[in-house]
């Protein structure tokens, strides 16, 4: 298979050199806007760069990749679509949901394959956690509690344009927690507060979040959240349940530890980056893209399912605004 790969930065880059690596794929394409950025990158892992996606498409394409900023997924997509090329998106197709709906609806028209990227859905932790929670092991889940926190913000500018800690960071625990438990949310009361630099105040956003959503069996999903956690990439879901309590997270990379005497746990060193906590789903997460480019599969995660997760985004984000609790039919009517 003939790959392209449009975005040379961080999750670009480490999505080459995971197709670059695949027994799949012949040969790997590389475009972005700097262009020094992008033959660097081709000439490290073996693919080849081109100016931009037209040039790619001089010669047949089984699949694209879109690791780009944001702002430009939602014409990209339209351009593969366009094409009739298949689609890997990475999170989210567009800020709005206008926009996201239009997309959703030419893809849907044109019949092209589009995958977004929520690479949860691909890690072993999370994936038992779904057969536990819909097998029923757990009994009645009452609680699910999900934590999502960075060691560091990102730079300045890219949180003029992230759309918001809710949008950027929480959809994916948004996502996560849909698809662990097959259940929609139905509302949602969601708090921020700003702990640390002044310019993420400054771009009307915040560092530290709190949301309970509620779902639509009356179970409660508690997700909190933070651009400070010094001691590593914290990422975690736990499931309580009439049964039992399931864990998703804890291992001995995980940066926490006891304050309890005698508690050895953790030993090794934590993880640093969302990279290193999923290196392992984001190399699933593109090998099920090939499978579903070729038709071998179904779609593991749907353009319908990206709108869901942004319509509790942006649930969460008028209710940090607006200081109230925010139906989801509110935003989705």
């Amino acid at each position: 298979m003939r790959i392209v790969v449009l975005g040379a930065g961080r999750i670009g880059a480490f999505h080459a050199a995971l197709l670059a690596r695949h027994s799949a794929v012949s040969e790997v394409l590389v475009a972005d806007a700097d262009l020094a950025r992008a033959k660097t990158l081709a000439e490290k892992i073996g693919a080849r760069q081109v100016d931009g996606f037209a040039a790619a498409t001089s010669e047949p394409l089984d699949g694209v990749v879109i690791a780009t900023p944001t702002a430009t997924h939602a014409d990209l997509i339209r351009a593969a679509v366009d094409a009739r090329i298949p689609v890997f998106c990475e999170k989210p197709i567009a800020l709005d949901i206008a926009t996201t709906r239009s997309v959703i609806a030419e893809v849907s028209a044109a019949q092209v394959p589009l995958q977004v990227g929520f690479q949860r859905r691909f890690d072993a932790g999370f994936r038992a956690a779904r057969r536990g929670y819909q097998g029923g092991a757990l009994g009645q889940v009452h609680t699910l509690r999900a934590i999502t926190a960075d060691p560091a913000p990102p730079h300045p500018d890219y949180i003029l344009t992230s759309g918001g800690q809710f949008r950027d960071m929480h959809i994916h625990d948004f996502d996560a927690i849909r698809f662990v438990t097959g259940r929609e949310v139905s509302s949602v009361h969601a708090v921020g507060a700003n702990t640390g630099a002044a310019f993420i105040r400054a771009a009307g956003d915040v560092d530290t979040t709190a949301a309970i959503l509620v779902m639509d069996d009356g179970s409660l999903a508690v997700v909190t959240g933070t651009r400070y956690n010094g001691a590593g990439c914290d990422v975690r879901l736990e499931l309580a349940g009439t049964r039992g309590t399931l864990a998703v997270g804890l291992d001995d990379r995980s940066p926490l530890r006891s304050a309890d005497p005698e508690v050895p746990w953790p030993r090794q060193p934590p993880y640093r980056t969302f990279l290193d906590r999923f290196a392992g789903a984001y190399e699933a997460e593109l090998s099920a893209f090939l499978d579903y480019a070729r038709g071998s599969i179904d779609n593991p995660c749907s353009a319908d399912d990206a709108l869901a997760a942004l319509l509790v985004a942006e649930a969460a984000e008028r209710s940090r605004r607006e200081g109230r609790p925010v139906e989801i039919a509110e935003i989705d009517g």
